[in-house]
């Protein structure tokens, strides 16, 4: 998992060849003028999923505690924060089902090892090692969500 100021998102094109083309759109797009919905950047390989909700509750959120197999997500924090649920996908030993590939997700009953607070202008990028619980707080967040196949 990476955490950083967006500012400093281009140090990250080159951990893969298809970041250049996701961080690409992230500088050159007002994320603030998006609306909710899903955008084709690349095809089927990276697309970014514009979200305008109201935020959850731990349990709620911990409840979708996530990680995906074909797909890294660069979430971005647009308008608002949350906090965020985390644990690495090895320390976690309770699958609450079997992993469904047309979703591309793999929940877990596990608990997050650590929480943290993702704000405006900053972002995370998830690997398929980091599960994941987005989403948390009160009042209402836009995010981005960039998913890139791996």
């Amino acid at each position: 998992m990476i955490i950083d100021a967006l500012s400093n998102i281009d140090r990250y094109i080159p951990l893969h060849h298809r970041f250049s083309r996701a961080i690409e759109f992230i500088d050159t797009t007002n994320l603030h003028t998006l609306e909710a919905g899903e955008i084709r950047i690349d095809g089927e390989d990276i697309r970014a999923i514009i979200i305008e909700s109201e935020l959850v509750s731990k349990d709620v959120s911990t409840d979708g505690f996530e990680c995906h197999n074909t797909f890294i997500d660069i979430q971005v924090c647009i308008k608002g924060s949350e906090v965020v649920g985390w644990k690495s996908r090895s320390s976690c030993n309770v699958p609450k089902d079997k992993y469904n590939a047309e979703e591309d997700v793999l929940f877990f009953a596990d608990k997050p090892d650590m929480f943290f607070t993702l704000k405006e202008n900053q972002f995370a990028i998830y690997f398929p090692d980091d599960v994941h619980a987005p989403m948390i707080g009160e009042g209402n967040i836009k995010k981005m969500v960039i998913k890139v196949r791996v």
